[in-house]
């Protein structure tokens, strides 16, 4: 093998293959597909989720300033801008009065950003190239968790956590329609084809089906406990979700509504993120600084990394390549 080539093959070996928002110490932490630290970026105060750009060279991340839901305090007001070939931070958009911002969701045929902030409950609607707050909307419930664009991105749906609804939010016109769902509604994911919501009711136990035309609740599935996280196969057929309180994964039939594997990870798992082809899932226990790679088909831990000490992992979010 050439030297070039030989450069070639370890530079990719060596490109970060995952990005892992450490939340407990502030950090986009980069990793080799093998697990290896590839390099780290520091971002706002405990960072809470983020999102990738269509191309997948920026990372968008919420800057919420407090570790946990219910911590008190004003918290963060910006979503920090990653490169993430060059691994480090280019800039950040600045919130203004709209404080402690969590969800974050990406429309791919505009760029344009969702974002839910706690201080005050609302959903902000960001131009990412302009850095700015386009409009704000009023998801008429309590502490937005995470969000999702509609189909097509005429709709936007925001998960009101302490007031058991959806808002479903027509972004034109600003009209809001609440949904209601199960206890304590968190991560929520559009199924392929978008006519269904799939969303996570952690103190509910339950994923709740939201048909996106009609605006209500046509099904639920029961899950183990505190499912928070959601991700779908791109087939459509497959829910895979964390227990959070049960400490592990968990696995759904879509056609048939029910759970139908469950695996036991020794933790209380914080996050569920997927690649685009649906072969592989992530999920982190933050208070073990580790992330676990799972098999989606063979349902099963195929690789455990560890993070570095107190950097309390959350969402791991597969790098485009």
């Amino acid at each position: 093998m050439s030297e070039s080539m030989t450069i070639l093959v370890l530079a990719f070996l060596l490109s970060p293959a995952l990005a892992v928002i450490e939340k407990a110490a502030g950090y986009v932490g980069f990793y080799t597909a093998e697990g290896q630290r590839a390099g780290q970026v520091k971002v706002g105060a405990f960072p809470h989720e983020a999102v990738l750009s269509s191309d997948g060279r920026l990372l968008y991340v919420t800057d919420n300033g407090v570790l946990w839901l219910t911590d008190e305090g004003d918290g963060g007001n910006t979503v920090s801008i990653v490169d993430v070939r060059g691994m480090r931070k280019t800039g950040a958009i600045d919130l203004g009065r709209f404080r402690r911002p969590h969800g974050i969701a990406l429309d791919p045929a505009t760029g344009r950003l969702l974002v839910t902030t706690e201080k005050p409950h609302r959903l902000l609607l960001i131009d990412p190239v302009a850095r700015k707050v386009l409009r704000d909307y009023d998801v008429q419930g309590k502490t937005p968790h995470m969000a999702a664009f509609g189909p097509g991105g005429e709709w936007a749906f925001a998960s009101n956590t302490d007031s058991n609804t959806v808002a479903a939010i027509h972004l034109a016109s600003g009209k809001t329609k609440l949904i209601p769902t199960a206890a304590r509604p968190q991560g929520c994911v559009l199924e392929p084809g978008g006519k269904r919501l799939f969303v996570a009711d952690s103190d509910g136990n339950r994923i709740s089906i939201i048909d996106v035309r009609e605006l209500k609740v046509v099904g639920e599935i029961a899950t183990g406990k505190g499912p928070g996280r959601i991700a779908i196969t791109p087939d459509g057929k497959t829910l895979v979700y964390n227990t959070g309180m049960d400490g592990g994964v968990g696995f759904a039939n879509v056609a048939a509504r029910k759970q139908v594997a469950t695996i036991p990870l020794g933790g209380r798992t914080m996050s569920l993120t997927m690649t685009p082809d649906g072969q592989r899932a992530f999920t982190g226990i933050q208070d073990q600084d580790k992330v676990f790679v799972i098999s989606v088909s063979d349902r099963k831990v195929v690789q455990v990394i560890q993070t570095p000490k107190a950097a309390g992992p959350d969402p791991a979010l597969p790098l485009i390549r």
